[in-house]
């Protein structure tokens, strides 16, 4: 079982000083480790019969669209204020 902190690279100071961004690009460009994150995520719902993956943005976006197919469910994206 991979530990996948260590493919989440920290961007120190960004946007703003004190701020610690995670980037989640040196994850999801590794095929093998993106399918094995979204699987790991499937496993403790695989049983449960669930409507809707509501995913927050940006990242949200990705990783909830990406369980809601493996669940066969719908996907509902939550955009900050004043955003289409």
């Amino acid at each position: 079982m991979k530990n996948f902190a260590s493919y989440i690279r920290n961007v120190p100071d960004f946007p703003v000083k004190g701020i610690q961004f995670k980037d989640i690009t040196t994850l999801l460009k590794n095929g093998e480790l993106f399918a094995e994150a979204v699987d790991r995520m499937y496993e403790p719902f695989r049983e449960e019969e669930i409507d809707k993956i509501v995913g927050i943005e940006a990242r949200g976006f990705i990783l909830g669209s990406a369980l809601a197919y493996k669940l066969n469910c719908g996907f509902i994206p939550i955009r900050k204020p004043g955003k289409l």
